[in-house]
Parts: structure tokens; sequence; C-alpha cells
């Protein structure tokens, strides 16, 4: 028994780097903050997984398709086996973990399609922004997380197998993935390392994190600058606040932001439904105890850009949950009313409103970066630190 070169430099890099990019993915999964760096690992996984096809077809001889094609039978057989303690060693993939192999590939890709299309769905993003609408993507990003979760069982499953194995064969098979070798008897045929193949997989996942984050970090041209109680998160290279891949630019209008941002942020009319914004127009003479005073043509003006840019009107993740949270009975007159944002931001702490740098809850800029262009994009948000 010598060591032979089982698993070639592609196969393996594939392997660590799914798995890296699998729990990564699952970390991020859990903060809309951390949207930037999980839809990444997405991609990453979601490119893996098509690589791994195509390896699949055309590479080293143990990675090829063709040398675990088992059929139902022969798993079932060895899965008998194994459990009798009499199951073979085998120097490629085993029946069992072919399996694996198998459903982590479709699942893989499901997660990551899926993922592609909840973020253009739900956050109107990057390639598959405007296929689907806000409801729909809801809807796929559900499939999303069942996908996601099968495939932390289907991973878990692996792992035993793989403990399972090794136990049987006294074989180190992590190790085995890391070096490639494997014992074997002499004129066992070796697989071809393929390292250019293995270098030019690093280089893309490489120059394609040098776009994405360079790309993620910059402010949106609405919102120059860094807003207050940011600077803490803000690149000491650039000044420049991350704020990933934001969505449709909102329409905007020079008399409404000039009146409305007169005394506080001009919140962007996708922030409340239509009824909202006309009864307050229509109350203006006391709006929260100031009388606006505005002129009939400028009142008609800014009251007709609310309407049409109201949230039943708007394409934004925010409208969109903002609209559906608030009752067809109800005409909520401050945004931080709304069911959505109540729900939103219940978990944050009474301490955090009463900072210096946060100043109460309608001061939406404190902690949203692109609080101004009214997107309010999921990683465009950043608490402020204390005080």
């Amino acid at each position: 028994m010598t060591p032979v070169r089982i698993w070639d430099l592609p196969t393996r890099l594939f392997h660590w780097l799914l798995a890296t990019s699998f729990v990564v993915a699952w970390i991020s999964s859990g903060s809309d903050r951390w949207l930037s760096l999980h839809s990444f690992v997405g991609y990453v996984l979601l490119g893996l997984a098509c690589f791994r096809i195509l390896w699949g077809l055309v590479g080293g001889p143990y990675a090829r398709f063709a040398s675990f094609a088992y059929g139902p039978a022969k798993v079932l057989d060895y899965l008998r086996q194994l459990r009798k303690g009499t199951a073979p060693r085998y120097l490629g993939h085993n029946p069992a973990g072919s399996v694996a192999i198998y459903l982590m590939l479709a699942l893989g890709l499901a997660v990551g399609l899926t993922g592609v299309f909840t973020q253009g769905g739900e956050e109107q993003q990057l390639v598959a922004a405007g296929v689907l609408g806000i409801p729909t993507g809801t809807l796929v990003r559900t499939a999303h997380e069942l996908f996601a979760w099968s495939m932390l069982a289907v991973v878990a499953g692996h792992l035993c197998g793989v403990a399972a194995d090794a136990w049987m064969t006294r074989e180190n098979l992590p190790l085995s993935m890391v070096t490639g070798l494997k014992e074997a008897g002499a004129g066992t045929p070796a697989s071809a390392s393929y390292a250019p193949v293995g270098g030019l997989m690093l280089l893309a996942i490489a120059v394609f994190a040098a776009w994405w984050f360079s790309y993620a970090w910059r402010v949106p041209a609405a919102n120059p600058g860094v807003p207050p109680g940011a600077s803490d998160i803000a690149d000491p290279a650039t000044g420049a606040v991350p704020v990933a891949f934001v969505g449709p630019r909102l329409p905007d209008d020079p008399i409404w932001r000039e009146e409305c941002g007169s005394c506080h942020l001009a919140f962007h009319p996708n922030l409340l439904p239509q009824r909202s914004w006309q009864r307050l127009m229509t109350e203006q003479d006391t709006h929260f105890g100031t009388d606006l005073a505005l002129a009939p043509a400028t009142a008609n003006t800014v009251l007709a850009f609310l309407v049409a840019n109201a949230a039943e009107h708007s394409r934004t993740e925010a409208a969109y949950k903002i609209n559906a949270s608030v009752p067809a009975s109800s005409t909520p007159l401050r945004i931080t009313a709304t069911p959505y944002w109540i729900t939103k931001h219940a978990s944050i702490d009474a301490a955090v409103w009463a900072r210096p740098s946060v100043k109460g809850k309608a001061n939406c800029a404190a902690c949203h970066v692109d609080a101004e262009a009214g997107t309010f994009e999921d990683s465009a948000m950043r608490i402020p630190s204390a005080p």
C-alpha cells in the first residue's frame, strides 16, 4: 500500500470552499446588516455547484460522476453492509457518499438560485431585479430557507457518514481531502493534480470578491457623505459607508423636499399609504401642533407628489411591508405608528433611542444611511455606538 493521489486539487478546493461558503452564509443569514456578505458567499456557493457539475463530466477519474453512479439497490446494500461492519472500502466516493454529493449539488443550485430571485424580488437588486414582484420574492424566500435547512440536514448526514466510514476503515478521510492522498495498492491509477484549474478557481473567486466588496462599499449618489453617528463603520480609506447594492432610484421633487425637509427629514412618500398623506395635507393647519401655512399651489404640488409615490405605488421592500401591515380601516399619520415599523424596531432598547447620536425615533438618518433617498436597504442600517 502506497499513497496515491485520488482527489485532484479542484475537487479538494470545491469541497472546502463549499463548506466554508455554506457556514458563512448560514451565520450571516441572521441579520439584514450582513446581507452583502450573505449574498457574496451565496453567489460563490452557486458558482461552485455549477463548477462541480461541469467537473463531474470532464474532471479527474475519481471526480467524474461516472465513477460513483450507483443505483438505489447498490446504495441500500452498502448501508446494510455498513451497519453490519462489513462494508467494503472505496477509494473514491462510496455509494452513500455519492447520494450526499448529488443532494448537496442539487440543493446548492436550489439555494443559490432561490437566493438570487429572493434578492431580485424582495430587494429589487442585482441580476434578477424586477423579474419578480416583492410578494413573489417573499414566497421564493420561504423556499430559499427550506432548501437551506434541507442542505443543513444533508451536511449533517454526510458528516455522520464520513465518521462511520472513517471508523470502519480506520482512515482519516478529512485529511485525504486536504492532501488528496489515500493508501492504495500498487498499480492503482492516480488522478492528475489539475493545479492550473484549481488556480483559476481561486483567481476567479478573488476577482469576484474584489469587485463585489468595492462595489458594495460606497454611499449612494442621493446620499453623499456619512450621516451623524455612522462614522464608526466608515471605510477609513475613503470615508464611505457600506451600502450594498441599492435598489431603484426613487422619484424626487424639489418643492416637496424643500417644504418637508425644512423642519425634519423629508420622509419619502413610499413610507405611508396615500390616504395617510391625503389626511396629513388636509389637516396641514394642525400638523402635529404646527400650521404649515402652505400656499394652495405649493400644497397641491406636494400632495400630488405624495399620492403618486405613496407606499401602494412603490417598488421598495420597506414600502411594500409597511403598506401590507396597515389595516384598510387605519390611516396612520406617523411612520413609527405602522405595525411593520413597530415590529421591526421592537428589539431596539429604549436607551438607544435616547442616545445623542440618535435623538429619537424620527431621526431615521442616524441609523439608515439611505434615509434621505427613502430606499431603506437592509444592509444600509447601522446602529451608531454610544453615546
